[in-house]
């Protein structure tokens, strides 16, 4: 069996979503000195999601700013032509969406074979049960705790039961998969997420729109998720 990861080890991944784009390296620079754990980088093709936002490009060019792991969660349709890239690019992690492609598992085997972490997210609809045949093969199942495509939405209470749901399920595989959300995360929601079973902690808004800095508001998340 596959040592549990520390349960107390609640990680930090701000999403560049809602950074200031002209100052992106300052503000990534600023979460890595903050503590942040990994960066994450969402891409968005206005299909998949009512939205378009980042490439492989800027992968490329973060690889260099920062030591930090790069998470890149591809909220796309067919992810499988874009998955060379972006780990050319640079990214530790690739996240695909059980949602956006048709077989799932020959995607995650295609991450791996890349020498990638493989990652599977699901959306608020999605139940957990999608999950169970591929959860074996994953490094970190992502848990969008709002509606994917864009920044700065209210949490949705409704996917607490799911994500204890996935908890148990992860601990009952007896693996080191970890559990991460991302969506509306910030000082009252954090405790719950936490609470709830999830591990790794997205968070955009709350970090790079705090008045008191990107550091202050690291550090706020963390003391809200029990860690210090």
């Amino acid at each position: 069996m596959i040592p549990r990861l520390d349960e107390t080890a609640i990680k930090l991944a701000p999403s560049i979503l809602s950074a200031d784009v002209a100052r992106l390296a300052e503000q990534v620079g600023e979460a890595e000195q903050g503590g942040a754990d990994r960066i994450h980088v969402d891409v968005m093709d206005g299909h998949f999601v009512p939205n378009l936002t980042f490439g492989p490009v800027i992968v490329k060019w973060l690889r260099p700013v920062t030591r930090l792991p790069l998470e890149v969660h591809l909220m796309i349709d067919n992810p499988d032509q874009f998955l060379e890239a972006f780990a050319e690019a640079g990214a530790n992690t690739l996240i695909v969406h059980q949602e956006g492609g048709i077989h799932l598992n020959r995607t995650v085997q295609q991450i791996k074979a890349l020498g990638r972490r493989a990652g599977v997210a699901i959306n608020p609809a999605t139940p957990a049960g999608m999950l169970e045949e591929i959860l074996p093969d994953l490094d970190l199942v992502l848990v969008m705790t709002v509606n994917p495509g864009f920044g700065g939405q209210r949490f949705l209470a409704g996917t607490l039961p799911k994500i204890r749901t996935i908890r148990q399920m992860i601990d009952s595989l007896g693996t080191n998969c970890e559990l991460e959300v991302d969506g509306g995360i910030d000082h009252k929601t954090a405790p719950l997420v936490v609470e709830a079973g999830a591990r790794v902690l997205v968070a955009g808004f709350s970090i790079y729109g705090a008045t008191d800095g990107v550091a202050a508001a690291m550090d706020r998340l963390r003391d809200l998720g029990g860690v210090r």
